[in-house]
């Protein structure tokens, strides 16, 4: 197989034994030698524009200042004013902000917390690598999500430890426990918002052997990476030597794909 086309985050769902990534069904490759080519072209993944330099998770330079689906609440949904008739894109807000969302607690390297569109279950979790993953709280809009997701911030991380995260070394957490835990530590009006289920949605990621140690190679510097691909997890894949790329951050690149 070969072919050329333009880098985006990798699609998923969860398959009958192990995550599923399709669009370029990529699960058929593991174990397989393969080469990527960058073609020197960017393409922003909002306008389509060419642009020299790709910003945030690429987007071209106006596009990252202006585009609703760059907007400050992505990465910190307490500042959302979707619910308040606000924002960059009022119909983009309502359609994507102003709809249910869940505060969830994910297990990848210890446990974190986070904010997802309730219809991103459990995509938001596959991206980030999470091993696993439980609902804490459900809330009518993104800005009440990330008010709860703050006042845990106190007792949890809400970020993700990438290099544990591909290594595989997983903390031995119980997160129903943690659950209960963090909801007594809310304030009595957020209380209200959590989530009764103790369903724990457990993720398989198709590897064949973690790294030892991470050894991140992009296209800036390595314009052609090659080598057998020894697994996928998040939204990174997992070459030999201890090689992992990014596919998400190398967004709006144009490539060549080549199964060796």
């Amino acid at each position: 197989m070969q072919g050329d086309g333009q880098l985006r985050k990798m699609k998923a769902n969860i398959g009958i034994d192990t995550v599923e990534y399709h669009c370029i069904p990529m699960n058929e490759f593991i174990g397989k030698p393969l080469r990527f080519k960058f073609l020197n072209e960017i393409r922003c993944v909002d306008c389509g524009k060419t642009t020299k330099k790709s910003f945030g998770e690429g987007f071209c330079y106006n596009c990252f200042t202006d585009s609703a689906n760059n907007s400050p609440c992505i990465i910190r949904p307490e500042l959302c004013e979707g619910h308040l008739g606000k924002g960059r894109d009022l119909e983009w807000e309502k359609n994507n902000h102003v709809q249910e969302h869940c505060v969830y607690l994910a297990l990848s390297s210890e446990v974190k917390v986070g904010v997802t569109r309730s219809t991103q279950i459990p995509t938001r979790w596959i991206d980030q690598g999470a091993s696993s993953a439980i609902v804490l709280a459900r809330v009518p809009y993104r800005q009440l999500a990330g008010v709860i997701e703050v006042a845990l911030k106190e007792y949890l991380t809400d970020k993700t430890s990438w290099q544990k995260m591909l290594k595989n070394e997983i903390g031995d957490f119980d997160l129903v426990e943690y659950k209960w835990r963090m909801a007594e530590l809310l304030p009595r009006d957020l209380q209200d918002y959590i989530d009764d289920s103790e369903e724990i949605i457990q993720l398989n990621y198709p590897v064949l052997e973690y790294p030892q140690k991470v050894t991140s190679v992009g296209f800036e510097k390595t314009p052609e990476i090659e080598g057998v691909l020894r697994g996928i997890k998040g939204q990174y894949l997992i070459f030999d030597n201890n090689r992992v790329m990014n596919v998400r951050s190398h967004s709006g690149y144009v490539v060549s794909l080549q199964a060796l």
